[in-house]
Order: structure tokens, then C-alpha cells, then sequence
């Protein structure tokens, strides 16, 4: 019997290149998860296959083709080498393997692989800072539906977010060292948008999340909220780079509708511009990897968004990738496990 412990990472995902055909077959599977969007599935059917896939898909491509370099996909390349320097790490103990919730390679694959390594344990960890059903508990669901079926399963333990870890914060803190924060006019922490309705989702109480005071405290009933912990993440690094209250705006991009969080990255990026702001510094904490929404979204349409109202410069803040710092935090994170 293998006396090994398996680590799984799983992040978000990519289509496997920048044409048509493989952009398309990402966006139905991740669409089409039922934790993403969570509305009638008769309803998620044709507004997935029959409006977003068949018009988003060839805006999607041309982005994806931006974003692509000559070793493919950036959240995969950094996985990769995430995968092997944790490895390295954590020594012949471990077996480190890297999973996608949409595409590949696909945790059916990976898992099926885990599977006959008969290991005394495996610790699925899910590369995403702040829990959400839509990221980290949909991760967590496919792979507990595939282990569900295993006639042996193993100890598990599953690291369902890590806002809040030491080495995560001081990783992003040392990322932001890279820029004179003093020089920017103002700073946003930039996180994926949810819609309004899935944070309500957390509270047992039936109130919504704006009645949990999420923008100012973590308690024992948000401690799960996506809002929450987004805010509490900016407190931190925040108060590390001595960034005062007053100077910076925790945003949300990537929506789809208006009824999800605010306020709107892009919104305060234009009213930043109309109040005269000529810098701005942007951190995306969720982000744990260079990814369409950091390079594209922020990088180059909220630049080109910023100089039509005025501003000069947006600087984005390079996400963790695989600098050392982030390697060191994503092991002990793991040996705390064991």
C-alpha cells in the first residue's frame, strides 16, 4: 500500500487553444455548471446554448487569442509550474497533480490517475482565495462526485478557501512592493463579480447578505460569503501596504447582469477618471494566476476605459504565478493538512 499523500490543485480552466471549436466546448461546460449559473436548468439551457455560447464565443476567441503566447495558455503555464515547484517542495512524500474544474486536463482524468496510486490520504485544494459555490464549491463537488463512486476513498481534506493565510496575504503584499503605491492616485481590489443572489444563498437567517454588515466584519454567519471575504482579504494587504481607507475601492468585474455585486470595477475605473485620477493602481486578490480577466479585463479594456475618460494609467498588479513566495504559502498551507 502506498504510504504517499496525493495533493490535487485544481483551478478554473481554459479552452485547450484560441480557436472557435475549443473556446466554444469551455464555455458550455462552464456555463452550463449548475453552481455558476443557478437558475431553472430549462431556462440555463437555452440562455447558455442558444444566446451566450453562440454570440459570446467569437468575442471570446479574439480575447483568448490576445491573451494566448507561444506556451499557451498563462493560468495553464503557471500550473504547471506551480505543480512542479510545490512538487519539489514537498518532496518524494507527496505526489502533487493539477486539475481543471472545465476542460482539461479534466478531474475525471486526473482522478482516475489518483485513483490507482491507492494513497493514504489526499488533500484537494482548490486555487481560489475567497469561497464561492461557484468556484471553489463546484471544484469541490465535481470531485467529491467522482471520489463518491471510488470503492475505497481515502482520507480527505479539502482547504475550501485561504483568504485569510498568512503566506497567501504576504504574497500578494510583496507583489504590490513592486509599484510605488504612493505615486497612484488610487487603488482597486478587483474581484470576480457574483451575482447578488448566490451570496444571499450563504445565510441560514433568510436575510440578505446586505443585512451581515460584510464590508466591515467577518463573523461566524459570513465567514462563507463571498463579500465578506473580499473585503476582509483588502483589509489585510491593505494594512500591510499602509494603504489608508480613503484611498482605495474594493470593485467587482466580470458581470454579466446588473443585479450583482457592486460597485462595478469598470464603473469606478470611469468615475476615478471623471474625478480626476491619472493612476491607478489594481490588485485582483482572487486571481491566483494571470488569467483573461487580469491581463485582458483590467490590463487592456480598463486601460483603453481609463484614457477615454481622462486617465492616463492602469497598473495592474501581477497575481501570485509562481513567485517563490506563493510556492512557500501553498506548502505549509498543505503540510498544516497533514
Amino acid at each position: 500500500m502506498s504510504s504517499k499523500i496525493g495533493v490535487l490543485l485544481i483551478n478554473l480552466g481554459t479552452p485547450d487553444s484560441p480557436s472557435v471549436g475549443d473556446v466554444r466546448r469551455y464555455l458550455f461546460e462552464f456555463l452550463n455548471d449548475p453552481r455558476v449559473i443557478d437558475i431553472n436548468p430549462i431556462g440555463r439551457f437555452f440562455l447558455v446554448n442558444f444566446i451566450i455560447v453562440p454570440f459570446r464565443a467569437p468575442k471570446s476567441v479574439k480575447i483568448y487569442k490576445e491573451l494566448w503566447t507561444e506556451q499557451g495558455s498563462p493560468i495553464m503555464i503557471y500550473g504547471e509550474s506551480v505543480k512542479a515547484k510545490l512538487q519539489n517542495e514537498l518532496g518524494n512524500e507527496f505526489e502533487v497533480e493539477l486539475a481543471m474544474r472545465y476542460q482539461n486536463p479534466s478531474l475525471d482524468d486526473v482522478l482516475a490517475r489518483m485513483k490507482k496510486k491507492n494513497y493514504q490520504k489526499i488533500i484537494i485544494f482548490p486555487l481560489f482565495p475567497q469561497y464561492a459555490s461557484a468556484s471553489t464549491g463546484s471544484a469541490i463537488d465535481k470531485a467529491m462526485k467522482i471520489i463518491s463512486k471510488w470503492w475505497v476513498i481515502p482520507e480527505l481534506r479539502i482547504i475550501s478557501q485561504f483568504y485569510d493565510d498568512e503566506g497567501y496575504i504576504n504574497s500578494v503584499v510583496e507583489q504590490g512592493k513592486k509599484h510605488s503605491i504612493n505615486n497612484y492616485d488610487h487603488v482597486l481590489f478587483s474581484y470576480h463579480g457574483l451575482p447578488v443572489r448566490q451570496v444571499d444563498k450563504v445565510y441560514e437567517d433568510g436575510k440578505p447578505c446586505d443585512d451581515h454588515n460584510c464590508e466591515n466584519e467577518i463573523t461566524e454567519d459570513n465567514k462563507y460569503c463571498y463579500k465578506a471575504v473580499c473585503f476582509a482579504t483588502t483589509r489585510m494587504i491593505a494594512e500591510r501596504l499602509n494603504i489608508p481607507k480613503e484611498k482605495y475601492t474594493v470593485c467587482f468585474q466580470s458581470r454579466l447582469d446588473k443585479d450583482w455585486l457592486e460597485p462595478f470595477s469598470d464603473k469606478v475605473v470611469i468615475e476615478q477618471a471623471q474625478k480626476g485620477a491619472k493612476k491607478l493602481l489594481v490588485f485582483s486578490p482572487a486571481f491566483v494566476a494571470d488569467c483573461l480577466e487580469t491581463t485582458i479585463e483590467i490590463g487592456a479594456e480598463y486601460q483603453e476605459l481609463f484614457e477615454k475618460h481622462g486617465g492616463e494609467k492602469v497598473q495592474l498588479v501581477e497575481s501570485l504565478n509562481d513567485h517563490p513566495l506563493w510556492i512557500e504559502a501553498v506548502k505549509n498551507m498543505i503540510l498544516k493538512e497533514v
